[in-house]
């Protein structure tokens, strides 16, 4: 082989393939979240939403980002609403939203008219029962909050989002005073903002919400919550599309139920008849059995016998015979409902040869329940009474109910309607409560 054919070729002198692209690599940081990173944290702005718990029970949130409200040296006035199907409604048509991207505005106006109320000063409010929200704790969720009250925050900050205004939430969770028509709510928000200080404005004040016991309503909640605040109601017909007022279902007024004190010369709604006799109450819970006990009886030297003390029906009857054997008069404070429990207390009378008289306590469903709630919100009315009865206590006796008559065995029938006697002070907590 010859000396050439062993010399090795020369590198070519130019690449035998293109370089590699240099790709640009874009980032996803924005100019915004850049400029944060590097902002030392006191001098950045706070996050428009807060949220918190009060009592564990009422739900309240905060959006400030926007314009806030100048200082004026008049009353504040407010701007009031209830959320679903008023401010909102479900975009997927349910009753209750799927999830928290379920919704829309309850009409296109909505948005414009919360944001002109801003701009003419009024404090704009959301005020809603949220009875299926859950407060319960679930690890699972982000900090702790359950899905319906996670779906809950995510759905009122979106809305509070898109209308950029500074605005509040308040949701109440549980059947107590925060619930409307109570105005635990309302107080809440007032003393959140120190109008309780200057006071509202509450004549220029509104409260717009759809349960206004209209024929198609679910309630009168919103107009009761409007009364017992004392600021104008309209529904969101009326407050956005400027129609006309519906009318409405004749329903509980608890203002009707309220009589002034009873002149001294009116007679006495119950005397004693003989020096030793059984008397026994029969009515529902609520009723005011135990008031009329305490008002005519106790006076008149009735020992009372109440199941809800002695905790059963055979403690009541023993109890009540020890007294007749000591030559004591006796109350017997139940509900009675039926015949059969009433001819027990009869055989008793008959067993001591003494009179045996019922007092029958009339008053409706609706005033029972309207008490029940009261008392259970406010214990110096009835220090007896510490918790909400359930709704399962007034339908066991509306079945069992059978109205008292003369021939199971009575000398006499004293019939009694409610009507509510007290002071101003109580008998504006009592109008409170509308159900």
């Amino acid at each position: 082989m010859g000396e050439g054919s062993l010399k090795r070729a020369a590198s070519p002198s130019r690449p035998i393939s293109p370089p590699p692209l240099k790709r640009k690599v874009e980032s996803t940081l924005t100019k915004k979240a850049a400029a944060s990173f590097f902002t030392p944290a006191s001098q950045k702005n706070p996050e428009p939403f807060t949220w918190r718990i009060v009592k564990n029970s009422l739900v309240v949130g905060k959006y400030s980002i926007g314009a806030e409200q100048k200082q004026s040296s008049t009353k504040p006035k407010v701007a009031a609403f209830d959320f679903d199907s008023t401010l909102v409604s479900t975009a997927s048509g349910n009753t209750f939203a799927r999830n928290s991207a379920d919704w829309k505005w309850w009409h296109a106006s909505v948005p414009s008219k919360l944001k002109r109320l801003n701009s003419d000063g009024y404090h704009v409010v959301i005020m809603s029962n949220q009875k299926k929200v859950s407060l319960k704790r679930d690890m699972k969720g982000p900090q702790g909050d359950s899905k319906s009250l996670t779906n809950f925050k995510e759905r009122v900050s979106a809305v509070m989002k898109q209308l950029d205004i500074p605005i509040s939430v308040y949701a109440a969770t549980e059947d107590d005073d925060y619930r409307k028509p109570r105005a635990g709510m309302w107080r809440e928000f007032v003393d959140d903002c120190d109008f309780d200080v200057s006071g509202v404005d509450l004549s220029a004040s509104v409260f717009v919400g759809d349960a206004a016991g209209r024929p198609a309503d679910h309630s009168q909640v919103d107009r009761g919550f409007a009364v017992n605040v004392g600021v104008p109601f309209k529904t969101p017909e009326e407050f956005f599309l400027d129609a006309p007022p519906e009318s409405l279902v004749e329903s509980f007024n608890p203002s009707a139920y309220i009589k002034p004190e009873p002149t001294n010369d009116a007679p006495a709604p119950f005397s004693r008849q003989s020096p030793l006799e059984l008397v026994i109450f029969c009515g529902s819970p609520s009723a005011g059995k135990s008031t009329f006990y305490w008002d005519y009886l106790e006076p008149l030297k009735y020992e009372r016998v109440n199941q809800d003390i002695l905790k059963t029906r055979q403690k009541c009857i023993k109890v009540a015979k020890e007294h007749l054997a000591a030559g004591r008069s006796v109350v017997v404070d139940n509900t009675n409902a039926d015949p059969e429990t009433r001819s027990q207390w009869v055989d008793i009378a008959e067993e001591f040869k003494i009179p045996i008289r019922c007092v029958y306590f009339s008053a409706p469903p609706t005033v029972c329940r309207h008490n029940n709630a009261v008392r259970a919100a406010n214990k110096g009315l009835n220090p007896e009474s510490r918790t909400l009865l359930p709704g399962i206590a007034f339908g066991d006796f509306l079945r069992r109910f059978k109205e008292p008559t003369m021939s199971e065995g009575f000398q006499e029938i004293v019939r009694v309607d409610f009507q509510f006697r007290g002071d101003d002070a109580a008998q504006q907590i009592w109008k409170q409560y509308w159900i």
